[in-house]
């Protein structure tokens, strides 16, 4: 451009003597036509002076000719600023890669022979890695690179892949040479990453045909969980992705619901979860209930339990193959779910839009989801207790719990479960039927008059307290503990009431606590009386922020405000909270359910407040073989039994002809019946005992909201007189 202006001076003076010249002319011409007679013919008026056309021509090709030769310059001045910016853009988006393969080229002739010693197997990278370095620069695309170089390695992907289960602890020499440079750190996930967009499209229409595959399920997760340190070692820019446009803070169920609700509504959507758990999303119902009913002596390897209808499936909800990794998330073209395993988000930065990891590494996002879950209390007289009474006690909550408390029971003598809900309880009938086989003693005990005394009715609680005592457990009620000490290798419980308990393990299970770390930081609203997250009905915190799961306390349409801590509710929370962040904006209205197993005969499920201080009526049947939890899942082909009630809608229930005896709540034998929780006399609460598949329309009558003049017309609608 300043060679065309340089151009235009020099022809600018041209252009200025011609128009003189043209202006001079036509003066000229006027003069000399006002001169000439009036009789002169017309035709001699335009030859003006000798000379004047030609000068008119001259000057018109003259400024033709700069114009078109200006033109032409400035085209070819264009062009070439062009393709000299493009050549600038390239060399400086391949600095880095020259960098990185330089520093990988010096780092790999430095170690070489330290390589040759240690491992014969490494020797063909380090000198394969110098004649891929030279292509490199031209074409460094992680899309691109990617699926060529494992094309170009087969032989090096082999043994990685079949050594990395079981060598990758014992040779750290080898991850560090192949994470230094960014090519021959891909192949070894290679397997991992290759099957997603099939799996993907498969799984989630067809989540039980995967589930078989999943046998390897528990190595698989150690993979990714052995590899969470490796992230470390290496710089944490070229391992993590620095912005993920969901990110889901939680490894659990309302993680894993609201990126199936993404993908669902977003095919292309890049999901990142963040857990500081090592291991994959998996459901906890099983922990306290059917993976301690099983005979594979190796089940806390596997994680591979048995339904009470007798089909075998994981504990966790996807295979490894289902996900990809997550320093693939931002280059994958079809987008996907990535897990960060063992990575806590300790801060919060929502004006930013970005949290901080506990390595100090920075992710921005788009949307974020809070699913953080809670943490297992504790009583405050163990905490006191000192370390050597917190070595001997058990937080139940996660995987390694359940580890730890199958071993715990194999080889002591007593174990103690404080605490009466519906952990306490599943526990101490699946301990209690352990303890039949062996000298295990199993003793629970707790404030209430009763099992599960804060929820069923007291006949109930007593009738269930006796199922319990049956099962082989020593069940000591209204006991408060005072103290709790260790004494000649014995843990003495201390009661207010002056009895004590000796045993050699205990396990509190004594309620959740909402985990809000990251409310301070991020300014979030924590509920004073419920606790958690304070949200809307649409679960929602802020403009781009949810929260899920059993964080979130929400406000429902139907009951008020409410904190849920059920593994349906983070099921359906989960899935609203997805579909929110896609843009749907649909209130929280369908009621979660919730289902305790006490063995695989005795089981029941729940929906809306269920409070033993509310009025209740009951109203029960004579059981039958088919009402059993065992004979449930049979019907309904899946154990965990709210993802399928969770997809029911009822619509005009069909009421059963048989005629139904009056209300009873005080008979020794409780087969089946349904009790109603009323509060205001509108039903808030349905709890249905040994009644399954029949959840609908429970829904249905909290969400209508009626008063019922006859609740003995009401059960009817349960068909619990039918045989």
């Amino acid at each position: 451009m300043l060679k065309c202006r340089t151009v235009w001076k020099k022809l600018a003076p041209l252009a200025r003597a011609s128009s003189t010249v043209c202006r001079q002319n036509v003066r000229r011409a006027g003069l000399n036509n006002g001169r000439i007679p009036a009789s002169v013919p017309a035709a001699h008026m335009s030859t003006g002076p000798a000379g004047g056309g030609r000068e008119n021509q001259l000057y018109v090709l003259l400024v033709g000719a700069a114009c078109i030769g200006g033109g032409i310059y400035a085209y070819q001045t264009i062009k070439g600023d062009k393709q000299r910016y493009q050549d600038r853009l390239a060399e400086i988006s391949s600095r880095p890669h020259k960098a990185a393969t330089e520093q990988a080229a010096t780092y790999l002739q430095a170690e070489a022979p330290a390589a040759e010693a240690t491992e014969t197997e490494a020797i063909p990278e380090p000198k394969a890695a110098p004649s891929p370095e030279e292509s490199i620069p031209p074409a460094t695309e992680a899309e691109v690179t990617a699926p060529s170089e494992t094309t170009e390695l087969p032989p090096a992907e082999e043994p990685v892949v079949e050594v990395s289960p079981e060598e990758a602890a014992e040779q750290p020499a080898a991850p560090v040479v192949e994470e230094e440079p960014s090519p021959p750190s891909e192949p070894p996930p290679a397997e991992l990453t290759e099957p997603p967009p099939a799996s993907v499209e498969e799984s989630e229409p067809a989540a039980a045909a995967e589930i078989p595959a999943a046998e390897p399920a528990e190595p698989q997760p150690e993979v990714v969980a052995e590899s969470a340190p490796g992230l470390d070692s290496a710089p944490a820019s070229l391992k993590l992705p620095s912005h993920a446009p969901y990110l889901l803070i939680g490894g659990g169920t309302a993680s894993f619901a609201a990126a199936r609700s993404i993908r669902a509504r977003d095919p292309g959507a890049k999901v990142l979860i963040v857990t500081d758990e090592p291991d994959l999303p998996y459901m906890r119902p099983p922990l306290s209930k059917e993976l301690w009913f099983s005979d594979d002596p190796s089940v806390t390897e596997t994680l591979r339990f048995k339904q009470w209808n007798g089909k075998e499936r994981s504990i966790y909800f996807q295979p490894p193959s289902f996900y990809i990794n997550p320093e693939e998330l931002e280059s994958t073209g079809n987008g996907g779910v990535a897990v960060l395993t063992g990575k806590k988000v300790v801060h919060m930065d929502v004006r930013g839009n970005k949290v901080k990891l506990d390595d100090n590494t920075e992710i921005s996002y788009d949307k974020c989801l809070i699913a953080t879950g809670g943490v297992p209390r504790n009583l405050q007289v163990i905490e006191r207790a000192g370390d050597e009474v917190m070595k001997r006690t058990t937080l139940f909550r996660k995987i390694e719990d359940f580890k730890s408390l199958d071993k715990v029971s194999r080889n002591a003598q007593s174990i103690t479960i404080i605490g009466g809900g519906f952990l306490g309880s599943e526990l101490a009938c699946a301990l209690g039927r352990r303890s039949n086989e062996s000298e295990l003693e199993v003793i629970q005990m707790y404030p209430e008059k009763g099992n599960m005394g804060k929820v069923l009715p007291e006949y109930l609680s007593n009738w269930t307290t006796e199922k319990v005592k049956r099962e082989g457990v020593k069940v000591i009620s209204e006991a408060l503990v005072k103290s709790v000490t260790y004494k000649d290798d014995k843990l003495e419980i201390k009661l207010k009431d002056g009895r004590l308990v000796k045993t050699d393990h205990i396990v509190a299970a004594v309620g959740l606590e909402p985990n809000v770390d990251l409310a301070k930081s991020a300014g979030l609203e924590v509920d004073s009386d419920f606790g958690g997250f304070r949200v809307n009905a649409e679960l929602q915190a802020r403009s781009n922020i949810w929260v899920a799961g059993d964080a979130a306390c929400f406000y429902d349409i139907r009951l008020g405000r409410r904190r849920v801590e059920h593994h349906d509710h983070a099921v359906v929370s989960g899935r609203l909270a997805g579909e929110n962040m896609t843009g749907a904006s649909k209130p929280y209205w369908h009621q979660s359910m919730f289902w305790s197993d006490l063995g695989p005969d005795v089981g029941y499920e729940a929906i809306g407040i269920v409070d033993s201080s509310l009025p209740t009526v009951g109203v029960f049947a004579k059981a039958t073989a088919k009402d059993t939890p065992k004979a449930a899942t049979e019907k309904s082909g899946t154990g965990i039994r709210s993802e399928s009630e969770t997809e029911d809608v009822a619509t005009s229930p069909v009421a059963s002809s048989t005629p139904a005896p009056a209300v009873e709540q005080h008979k020794d034998d409780y087969g089946k019946g349904v009790i109603f929780y009323l509060r205001d006399k509108v039903v808030v609460g349905i709890i249905l005992w040994n009644v399954f598949n029949r959840m609908p329309v429970a829904r249905k009558i909290i969400k209508d909201g009626e008063e019922h003049a006859d609740l003995n017309e009401v059960a009817k609608l349960f068909n619990i007189h039918e045989d």
